[in-house]
């Protein structure tokens, strides 16, 4: 391995699998993904992509092989480390919105800043700002629509300036407009921080923003697919693979 690619790799994947019993969620996957990548994980359900964002968000082990944070294997890490590495390095964006439903929106994004360092109400208020949320920044979960308290989950995973943004199915449940409006907030994160992004979706327009997408068929690398023309090119090849495959996706445009 080079130095150059030691230094511009963020996550590596080497070979790793998930096994229960006869099931092989992930099945001897093998990634490389570099700073600053905006990566989207596609395939039909029970493709294994949850099971891969969770072997690299240190919520699960792998069976097999090895996840590597900047050259670090997890699997050598105590769970305290496990910990830091959850706390400093990474974000986490989920489809269901987890605010707690009595604090205000800034008061949500702050709680991150709690577990992680110093709570300051006011970079609580710049990151709500950067997510076009600063008008609604005193308002309850409930007092917000759906796309809004996603964009308040955003600005709480960018509060501590993660290297890794994993991303669930962040729009899963939105209309077309906040779909918009939460890869806008992403692509901002991309610019303004260099943060990865790697994200599972079902939906074919979120993923045509981002620079790369792997298929998963079956816990394995069933096709990489790299952006090379437009944005809207890129969503009609994205859909044909899906339709090959037998995926079910979603075509917001």
């Amino acid at each position: 391995m080079s130095s150059e690619h030691t230094l511009n790799t963020l996550l590596e994947l080497d070979h790793i699998s998930k096994i229960y019993g006869d099931l092989r969620a992930v099945d001897d996957l093998t990634l490389t993904v570099p700073q600053g990548e905006w990566l989207a994980i596609v395939g039909s359900s029970g493709s294994g992509k949850t099971t891969l964002m969770n072997m690299i968000g240190c919520m699960d082990t792998p069976s097999k092989g090895s996840v590597m944070l900047e050259g670090r294997k997890l699997e050598d890490l105590n769970a305290k480390q496990l910990a830091d590495v959850r706390k400093n390095m990474i974000g986490l964006v989920f489809q269901k919105f987890y605010l707690v439903p009595h604090l205000t929106a800034v008061e949500n994004v702050m709680v991150a800043q709690y577990y992680h360092s110093v709570v300051n109400e006011q970079q609580a208020l710049e990151a709500l700002e950067r997510v076009g949320l600063k008008e609604r920044a005193h308002h309850l979960p409930g007092q917000l629509s759906g796309g809004e308290q996603q964009r308040v989950c955003i600005a709480r995973a960018l509060i501590n300036c993660p290297k890794l943004i994993l991303a669930d199915e962040p729009t899963g449940n939105l209309d077309s407009k906040s779909c918009k409006a939460v890869i806008d907030s992403f692509l901002q994160a991309k610019q303004q921080i260099g943060a990865t992004i790697f994200m599972v979706t079902h939906d074919s327009y979120a993923a045509s923003f981002c620079d790369r997408v792997i298929v998963l068929k079956d816990g394995m690398v069933y096709q990489e697919v790299k952006k090379t023309g437009t944005r809207r090119e890129f969503m009609d090849e994205l859909l044909d693979i899906l339709r090959n495959l037998g995926g079910d996706s979603d075509d917001n445009e």
